[in-house]
């Protein structure tokens, strides 16, 4: 199933230009590959007077996580209820190849692998890259502790 960014940002609490992603490529239960170029927009809110700095890509991450986790809930038998909310718990083994992704004049690719998934934790392996490298720019580990069901506390 592709995606186009309307879709994605019916499934994120991320809105307007906070709303990173532009497509998703592909997913199944255990991965999802997105595309962006929000990296090279003026208006990108991660932005800071010395640009946009590698390290945001753990954003980019982090929001495909969040769809991921959504697309699981709707093919789940859960289809019309919100997914569990969640919050990025930790970042571990963050690799940075690139200081700055503005810098970067392609189209920006961000795949998350699911490596475990319980009730109130789901850990993902990332690699944010671009359309022409051979190897991604920016990879670790992110860890998304969910609210359990019926907590509005997320």
């Amino acid at each position: 199933m592709r995606l186009d960014r309307a879709g994605i940002a019916s499934r994120v609490p991320h809105a307007g230009e906070m709303c990173l992603l532009d497509e998703v490529l592909e997913w199944n239960a255990q991965r999802i590959r997105c595309r962006s170029d929000s990296h090279r927009r003026a208006g990108n809110p991660l932005r800071g007077a010395g640009g946009l700095g590698a390290a945001c890509a753990v954003e980019y991450a982090a929001q495909a996580a969040a769809l991921h986790g959504a697309l699981l809930c709707e093919t789940g038998g859960a289809a019309g209820s919100p997914p569990a909310p969640g919050r990025l718990a930790s970042v571990r083994d963050l690799r940075l190849r690139i200081a700055r992704l503005d810098d970067v004049p392609h189209r920006l690719w961000c795949e998350v692998v699911l490596v475990a998934n319980d009730s109130s934790l789901r850990q993902y392996a990332f690699e944010v890259g671009d359309e022409r490298a051979s190897t991604p720019w920016v990879a670790g580990r992110l860890s998304i502790v969910t609210a359990p069901a019926g907590d509005a506390t997320g």
